[in-house]
């Protein structure tokens, strides 16, 4: 067996150009095939991260019913006890009580149906910390105004940023990454066009009877920081729900739906207002990871923390149904992408197969005449294209390890059209990469299965060779 390998490993490079072309063709498929799917696979995650982690949380303890009907009748009592030893469960990184709702609000003439969220500001720093969302830049016809005025800003750059007026940020990366500045002009003027958009933002105290507005919902209803909203609905058993509570801040959330209907306010303040004292509706609790390990092991454990036969555990599958079926019908989609990708590679080293079956014909009929057994030849054969897909296989690998790595830590940041677009449709505009995982080796199987199928046909020629015929071509 080690002499076949020394004369297969030779065979290949006695023509050096057959083995780099077949070599490459292996090589460049392994590599998009993993970047593909690395990116799509990232995006996941961060459209997961985006709606679980600052929403529902990766578990969520409910009242049995309250899914099918999400009414603040099927809210249940929870102590701070209960979240504590929750919060001490394996994995369980933090836990957050919540209260939902639908309310009518209204400010002037202006009405819309809006989902409110009541939270504890402190617990939900752990959480989802809405903080970091508060808007802190927002270009309007009075900061562009300023900016004309200033001396240091060209009159162009002004131009360029009245194009996104009524734009509004809670970062000072994501507001350089939309004005596609350069790194000379961000030095010279970034400063002053912050302190020209800066805009001041407020947000909850524990007892706090406030409220904060998401931005488009605030664009909506014209309100600012200081107005009132007047809040109507349904309270706990029928009861009638209806207060006036003033705007502490507008907080801009990632996804679009949410940013247009979001009004969060204290426990407190949703207990009076929905008359549920010491009840919630749902108990969110984010974990170290989305794996089926990590979140069936928190989901047996806390079921044996709770009780209670009112309330039950659901995973962020079980909230998300429609969520996941875009996920899976979207991998689908990449995952046939990949098969079209490698179902034309194979054709390419199938194609020269059979380049070097016609090439070597008379060479196999010289073996076979002067002793060879064909079965060794067979053997010489075959381990000659595994070494070539080996050879694509681990110089592909190899050459999307680093970039997988990089844009791991380092995401692609989307800006422009396609940055706002992404931005509308409620995802971050970013392209991260997945870590290595299952896709990642699942490469090496595809490339094997690849090489020994188009090896087929070269044993079956062999195993048909008629000496005399191949000395004669």
């Amino acid at each position: 067996m080690k002499d076949d390998l020394k004369i297969a490993w030779r065979n290949l490079w006695r023509n050096r150009r057959r083995t780099l072309i077949t070599s490459a063709s292996v090589f460049f498929a392994v590599f998009f095939a993993i970047i593909m799917r690395s990116i799509q696979l990232g995006s996941y995650d961060r459209m997961i991260m985006n709606f679980i982690e600052s929403y529902s949380g990766y578990l969520q303890i409910q009242h049995l019913k309250y899914q099918d009907n999400p009414s603040i009748d099927y809210s249940f009592e929870c102590s701070d006890s209960l979240e504590a030893t929750i919060a001490a469960v394996k994995n369980v990184v933090s836990v957050a009580p919540h209260i939902e709702s639908f309310v009518l609000a209204s400010c002037g003439t202006q009405t819309k149906g809006v989902a409110v969220l009541a939270i504890d500001p402190e617990k939900e720093r752990k959480f989802s910390n809405p903080e970091i969302k508060l808007v802190k830049y927002r270009i309007t016809g009075d900061a562009l105004e300023r900016m004309r005025k200033s001396s240091s800003i060209p009159s162009g750059l002004v131009d360029k940023i009245e194009k996104i007026l009524g734009s509004s940020y809670s970062s000072r990366a994501r507001f350089e990454l939309e004005l596609g500045l350069s790194s000379d002009e961000i030095n010279l003027y970034m400063d002053e066009i912050l302190n020209s958009t800066e805009t001041s933002n407020g947000f909850l105290s524990s007892n706090d009877e406030g409220v904060l507005v998401s931005d488009r919902l605030a664009g909506y209803l014209k309100v600012t920081i200081g107005d009132t909203v007047i809040l109507m609905g349904q309270g706990y058993h029928g009861a009638s729900a209806a207060g006036i509570f003033p705007v502490r801040g507008i907080i801009k959330m990632p996804l679009a739906d949410i940013d247009s209907r979001l009004i969060i306010m204290t426990i407190p303040a949703a207990q009076n207002f929905f008359d549920v004292k010491g009840k919630i509706t749902s108990l969110s609790i984010n974990l170290t990871g989305k794996s089926d390990r990590i979140m069936s092991g928190a989901q047996e454990r806390i079921g044996q923390i709770i009780t209670d036969k009112i309330t039950v555990i659901k995973t962020w599958e079980d909230l998300n149904p429609v969520l996941v079926q875009q996920i899976q019908g979207d991998s689908q989609t990449g995952i046939a992408t990949l098969a079209m990708l490698y179902f034309i590679i194979f054709f390419g080293i199938f194609g020269t197969v059979l380049m070097m079956i016609s090439e070597r014909t008379r060479e196999f009929g010289v073996l076979v005449a002067i002793g060879m057994q064909k079965r060794r030849l067979k053997r010489i054969i075959t381990i000659e294209m595994i070494l070539l897909g080996i050879l694509g296989l681990i110089g592909g690998m190899l050459a999307s390890a680093p970039v997988i790595i990089y844009f791991y830590f380092n995401p692609i940041l989307l800006k422009g059209d396609l940055g706002k677009m992404m931005d509308d449709i409620g995802w971050d505009a970013v392209m991260p990469t997945a870590w290595f995982g299952p896709y990642f080796y699942w490469q090496a199987v595809v490339v094997c299965i690849m090489v020994l199928t188009a090896t087929l046909y070269p044993l079956r020629k062999i195993s048909r060779l008629k000496e005399i015929e191949a000395l004669r071509s």
